[in-house]
């Protein structure tokens, strides 16, 4: 799997991510798993063709010293379709100008 990882977190670090993911993302029904919607304008062409499986979200999981971000793109209403793909360049971009903006917010530097 491909994801992105901010690991080395202290404790207090990871309760303000916790906070600001369940005030900006989707939260799913695991505790620590989180949903960042992307935007139609970047979705590839079949992602946006397939309406019946969107939205397409990448997950964000909260560890106890880390967060992943997936480069998954996923349907949040299906488990297969050949919707579900890696990332394009432009949503890898916009995973990571999410985590880097969260980073900032937060005045967290690891």
């Amino acid at each position: 799997m491909r994801q992105y990882v901010i690991d080395e977190m202290r404790p207090n670090e990871i309760d303000k991510v916790r906070d600001y993911l369940e005030k900006v993302c989707e939260p799913s029904d695991l505790g620590n798993l989180f949903w960042i919607r992307v935007p139609d304008d970047i979705l590839s062409p079949v992602q946006y063709e397939h309406r019946d499986c969107q939205p397409h979200c990448s997950a964000v999981e909260l560890g106890d010293s880390m967060v992943k971000f997936e480069m998954l793109i996923r349907s949040r209403k299906k488990i297969r379709c050949k919707c579900i793909q890696m990332a394009t360049s432009q949503q890898r971009n916009f995973i990571l100008a999410f985590a880097d903006k969260m980073m900032k917010d937060l005045g967290i530097n690891v």
